[in-house]
Order: structure tokens, then sequence, then C-alpha cells
């Protein structure tokens, strides 16, 4: 039993922030309905390149999608939204990642579907919320980060504004939803009765700025970006070079310093006034950098991982490839070849971060566009003849 097996979720869903949520709770056990509708050829994530499979199911939608089940519901046609008040009658939420405006124009909110299960959690994914002035703006992860102070602090300083290399803003949005659901769940199964769980891209970009917010809000402090990606307070715990590429050392504990310096056979560095603390090494940073840049050239970087593995917290910097076929992940179940049900070409996709007690995750790839409506519908008591009805009206 994985923990979340019984546990049916509604999902009207596009793109990367909702899918990745209700993905990770596939992953775990959940059943997962991605509504879509066929009128727009599914959900926008199967068209999404530069890289496809085949029509409309490119490799982001694959990405974002394992292990759910697809079913066609236009939900602006009458039908299709009886439709939809029977599958949530057997549901235990719905999410949707839309523009904040719609979800109360679409009849997705707790006060809308209520009447149909009291016990519904209805979790929406929006942009700015879905309240205030922005209710009804769009929005997406990179003017997130804009924002909300990431690129001021992300890059070297004499460079421009950078943003993260990844959609970070859409998965921990998609991380923090997921969470807010189960938590409604959770709840709604103690007391009987269900609510919406809002949250925003914008309020967790802004929540992740943490203990830098402290810092500004208590102390006035506004955080700028440092030389080599360095910790703004600790040090050594950044970049550094190599014979051969670079090094990333993060002496985060006062503990790691003195082994730090052993291992690169500068002991006596470990009882230098200049460095002997964290804020004597931090006042002699610019200096410290250009020691360790000349000590450590010495040796590729594969040569220090091996030194310093296990004893001083460090890492190679890889690019994506490299990452990949390290073979920290390419010997682990970390990648899973996903066969797909129609036995063409599998998938070799990156497995869920949860592990759950020697239990066998599931590695089902994303599913087809439609791929469940008959079996979805058909527990719900909606015949072959209802079927072909809603599609001939256009409401599947």
């Amino acid at each position: 039993m994985l923990p979340l097996e019984g546990v049916t979720v509604i999902a009207v869903e596009q793109y990367g922030a909702g899918p990745f949520g209700t993905m990770l709770l596939a992953d775990l056990g959940a059943e997962v309905i991605k509504v879509e509708n066929p009128a727009e050829g599914g959900e926008v994530g199967r068209h999404v390149g530069p890289h496809f499979f085949g029509p409309g199911n490119s490799h982001f939608y694959q990405s974002f999608n394992r292990n759910k089940r697809s079913i066609t519901l236009n939900l602006k046609h009458p039908e299709g939204m009886a439709v939809l008040h029977e599958l949530v009658r057997h549901a235990d939420a719905v999410l949707d990642n839309l523009r904040g405006d719609l979800p109360d124009k679409l009849g997705l909110t707790y006060e809308h579907l209520k009447a149909v299960n009291p016990k519904i959690v209805c979790a929406h994914l929006s942009a700015y919320g879905r309240t205030g002035p922005r209710r009804a703006w769009p929005g997406y992860d990179y003017l997130m980060q804009a924002e909300a102070g990431y690129l001021s602090v992300t890059g070297e300083p004499d460079g421009p504004p950078a943003r993260f290399g990844m959609s970070v803003v859409d998965m921990m949005t998609g991380l923090m939803t997921a969470f807010g659901l189960v938590s409604g769940v959770v709840g709604a199964r103690a007391s009987g009765k269900g609510s919406d769980v809002d949250v925003s891209l914008f309020d967790t970009a802004l929540h992740n700025m943490t203990y830098l917010a402290t810092w500004y809000l208590n102390g006035g402090h506004n955080q700028g970006r440092e030389p080599r990606s360095a910790h703004p307070s600790l040090t050594p715990s950044q970049l550094y070079r190599t014979r051969d590429g670079w090094l990333f050392v993060m002496c985060n504990k006062e503990k790691f310093w003195p082994v730090f310096c052993d291992k690169i056979g500068k002991p006596e560095w470990g009882d230098d006034p200049r460095f002997r603390s964290f804020k004597d090494r931090l006042a002699n940073r610019e200096l410290l950098t250009v020691l360790l840049d000349e000590v450590l050239g010495q040796r590729d970087t594969a040569e220090w991982v091996e030194i310093l593995g296990g004893a001083v917290p460090a890492a190679p910097v890889l690019d994506i490839a490299q990452s990949l076929e390290n073979p920290f992940v390419r010997d682990s179940d970390r990648v899973a070849d996903f066969a797909q049900p129609d036995g063409s070409r599998g998938v070799r996709m990156l497995t869920g971060p949860v592990r759950i007690g020697g239990e066998t995750l599931p590695t089902r790839t994303a599913p087809a566009l439609g791929a469940d409506t008959e079996d979805v519908l058909g527990r719900i008591g909606i015949g072959p003849e209802r079927i072909a009805a809603l599609r001939e009206q256009g409401a599947l």
C-alpha cells in the first residue's frame, strides 16, 4: 500500500506548476484524473516543444504527468459540468491551476461543489491568488522570480540580473499545492467538511526568500549578489577553480574548516588568525578565495571530490548531461524506464524524490489524451450509450 492509495484527485490543470504537484501525489498512490478539453487538443503542455515522442506527446508533457489518468471533458458545456459533478461525488479533491478569477466562473470552488460533496477539498493554484487587484492577471514563473527579488541575488555582482536556470517557482508552488491539498483532505476526513485551499506562484516565490526577508524586515539589510555564488555570511561556501573546472565547497559548520585544511594539505590554515572563525574568514574572503584557487587548481575536480567526499561538503559543477550520467545517479533507481501502454518506445525519466519504506512506486508514462475516459466514467455509472451521447453533444 502506498500512502495515498484511496485518494482521488480531479485535476483541471495545465503546463507545469499544477501538473508537477499532482504528479507527486500520483507517485505516492493517489488516483489523479486529469481533465482535458478535447476541443483544445488537451492541455497545452502536450504541445510544448521542441522535443516530441509523437503528436500531442511532448517530452515536456511526459515530465510532468507520469502515473496519472486522462479523461476528455468540456467544462464549458452544461453536460460536461454535470459529469464533473458526478466525478466530484466520488472524489476527495479537485485541483485547478487557472487564472485567479476562473475557478469561480467555472464552478470549481467549494461554494459551488459542497452540495455535491461536502467533504470535497478544492485546491486552487494561481499566479497571484483568487482575491485582490491581480486576481485576473496571468502570470508565470520567471515573472515571479523577477518581482520577488530572485534575480537580484542570482549571478555575479557585475553582471545583469539573472533568473534560476529552472522554473523553480513553478515546481515549488506545485509542491506547496499538493501539501495544502493533502492537509485539506486529512482535515475533511476528520471533520466531514471540505474547504478551499489557495496557493499562488507569487506567494510561494515571496515566501522562499525566508531569512533574506527577515534580514531586511528587521535589520534593514538588502542582500545583493555575491561573487562566485557565495553564501552571504559563511565562507568557504562558494565556487573555487580546479585544474579542469569548478568545485563547490560548503564549510557551513565550523567543524569542517580544520578538516578541509588538512585534506587540501594546508593544516596550518586551521589556526591562522585570519581564518580561524566564520567572522575572520568572511573579513578575509577575497584573500581566502585567491589562496584556495591556487591550492585547488593543482588537481582536477574529480580528484578533489574523491579526497573530500564524506569528510567535507563539496560537489563538482556538472552540466545536465554530466549530472545524469553521474554514477551516483546512473547506478541507482533515480532514473527509470517508463513503459507506454501501446508498447511504443518507452520514456526514460527521473523517478520521484520520495521513498516509501521499501515500496515500489508506479512507473507509468503520462496518459494519451482521453485514454481513461470510458474506464473512469464507467466506474461512476456512466455507460457506453451515455458516453456516446456526451461525445455527440461535444461534452466529452
